[in-house]
């Protein structure tokens, strides 16, 4: 019978990591079924199938990107989300098997965003961004928590 780990944490943020990382590949892969095909048709069709209105800001920000799309631009974005869904899935990996770079590239990977976020609430504050920012604020204070307590313990009793 094995051991519990004391990091159960640890296996959540792993999993999480690797959903972001299905997820990107999934889409950035997705995009690919584009290629030789007229993406902006593809995006005035969803914007009328969710009932947005396309003279608003976001929607025309979307079928103007989708516009733009040539077959290069496709093949970038799948590659891109090749190595970013790569990423997650070495992350998760050591995140799993409590691997301590692992733990350094979750603070370092989480805490990139965290300024970013603030930037996007000052300038304009919903759920959704607090939401984030607060899960991506406690990924950071956990891998930071979990690093000091890992040299802590490695540092051995402290003799006065």
């Amino acid at each position: 019978m094995s051991v519990p780990s004391p990091h159960k944490g640890l296996r959540a943020i792993a999993l999480f990591e690797a959903l972001k990382g299905g997820l990107v590949l999934a889409v950035g892969f997705g995009f690919l079924s584009f290629l030789g095909r007229d993406a902006e048709v593809f995006a005035e069709h969803l914007v009328n199938r969710l009932h947005l209105n396309p003279a608003h800001h976001y929607p025309q920000v979307f079928i103007h990107a989708m516009a733009d799309l040539t077959n290069t631009r496709l093949w970038l974005i799948a590659g891109f989300s090749a190595v970013y869904a790569s990423v997650r899935f070495i992350e998760a990996y050591g995140l799993w098997r409590e691997r301590r770079w692992a733990e350094w590239l979750a603070a370092l990977s989480a805490g990139v965003y965290v300024p970013v976020e603030i930037y996007e609430l000052a300038q304009r504050a919903s759920w959704l961004k607090f939401g984030a920012l607060g899960l991506n604020l406690a990924v950071v204070g956990y891998m930071v928590y979990l690093l000091t307590e890992s040299r802590r313990l490695q540092a051995g009793p402290q003799q006065n």
